[in-house]
């Protein structure tokens, strides 16, 4: 039926018409810009009008239906992908590869997801989609189940390209997420590893798009990947055919700044997502995460002084080099205040350092908010560079253990 539709919506700006349970029905709406004395006389013209393209796109499903799309493979082989790159052929082979390294990540299914992966793209080859171009992907489903491949296969040829655009539904099955993942990522690997970076509003490749899918389908979808692994593999599937030596950092860069765009339409406050980026998560589930700890962070009372207190202790950090101090020496206390601090840093430690190690960032940065009060008396009543250097030394450690326990999740001093 989408061929159907595609016709009739695309071709000939008419409305098709469906029923209660989304079935195409035999008739369509149009619009005239003139007032006919006989309106059946311009019915009729229309739907002459139709029928033969109507009738084309059922003659090319059944001449597709013909041949297998596995038979289409070495078609492939004749239309380019990029120059430098290789052919469709090329790219279903790099994309069945990666689908498989992501399918073991993600407790799918790798031998059904390398099938889709290297079937992905033999629909292109079809008289259909060669006819209407936008519905690649809808006939790889069609021809896949009449070719008896596994549902699960034909199921991600049609979900490959999701999400298309912003707002759109992602692939439902794990098979079908692996193929997305792994197709988004060749393309952008591939396209940085060739130096063709979007500049301005220029991106012909779509490689903005394609990093915001795969931050979608990573975090909407609860997979655990790591984006730099994935990077990783995906250029080693190319060979020698990538000629950017910094591809993989390149890559990462470009994933990291899409997380600002993919935030800020949540309604994210930009310095909360500057906060995240300084850590530069490469698991865009564990950069979600560190978002919501931020956010709900930045919440509490607390959080502006402390907040500030982070600026001060980084710029203190900063003007003495972020130097390796040792550990906090007790007996070189000498004032109550940095006494205080200490001890309350020592008390809650462990529990923040076990609330990171869980992952749980929210609970960990809450849980250091305890630390305003004393924090704030330790500013106001101890000057850090004391003339004698090992006390001097002592309280700039202590400054850097504060500043590794807050500094674990985001840079909150940014907030």
């Amino acid at each position: 039926p989408e061929a159907l539709i595609y016709t009739m919506k695309d071709d000939q700006k008419y409305f098709p018409l469906l029923n209660k349970n989304k079935e195409l029905l035999p008739k369509f709406i149009f619009i005239t810009n003139i007032e006919s004395k006989d309106p059946s006389q311009v019915i009729s013209g229309n739907e002459k009008v139709v029928r033969p393209r109507l009738a084309d796109a059922e003659f090319f499903y059944n001449t597709d239906k013909k041949h297998t799309l596995e038979s289409r493979l070495a078609s492939l082989e004749s239309v380019l992908f990029q120059k430098q790159l290789g052919t469709l052929k090329d790219k279903s082979e790099r994309i069945s590869a990666l689908a498989g390294i992501v399918a073991e990540q993600s407790n799918a299914d790798k031998s059904l997801a390398e099938r889709a992966g290297l079937l992905s793209k033999t629909d292109l080859m079809t008289e259909v989609v060669m006819e209407f171009t936008d519905i690649q992907g809808v006939m790889g489903k069609y021809y896949a189940l009449n070719d008896g491949e596994d549902p699960t296969v034909a199921d991600a040829l049609y979900q490959q390209y999701m999400p298309r655009f912003a707002g759109d539904k992602l692939p439902s099955s794990l098979e079908a997420c692996a193929v997305a993942i792994a197709d988004k990522f060749d393309t952008l690997v591939g396209i940085f590893g060739i130096g063709q970076h979007p500049k301005g509003d220029k991106d012909p490749f779509a490689l903005r798009r394609a990093a915001i899918g795969i931050i979608r389908i990573l975090i909407e979808k609860e997979l655990d990947l790591d984006f730099e692994q994935l990077a990783k593999a995906s250029a080693e599937l190319f060979g020698d055919k990538l000629t950017n030596e910094n591809v993989i950092s390149d890559v990462i860069d470009f994933m990291l700044g899409r997380f600002q765009a993919y935030y800020q339409e949540q309604g994210i406050k930009v310095e909360v997502i500057r906060a995240v980026e300084v850590k530069r998560p490469t698991s865009a589930l564990d950069f979600d995460k560190r978002i919501k700890a931020v956010v709900s962070f930045a919440n509490i009372e607390a959080s502006v002084a402390l907040a500030a207190a982070n600026k001060r202790v980084n710029n203190i950090l900063a003007k003495n080099g972020h130097g390796d101090f040792d550990a906090v020496d007790s007996s070189l206390l000498t004032d109550q205040a940095e006494k205080e601090l200490v001890s309350a840093i020592e008390a809650i430690e462990p529990n923040v350092k076990a609330a990171y190690s869980e992952g749980n960032y929210e609970q960990g940065l809450i849980k250091l908010s305890e630390l305003r009060a004393p924090i704030d008396t330790f500013f106001d009543d101890v000057m850090v560079m004391a003339d004698d250097a090992a006390v001097k030394n002592n309280r700039l450690a202590i400054l850097t253990q504060l500043q590794n326990l807050f500094m674990f999740t985001a840079d909150i001093s940014v907030l």
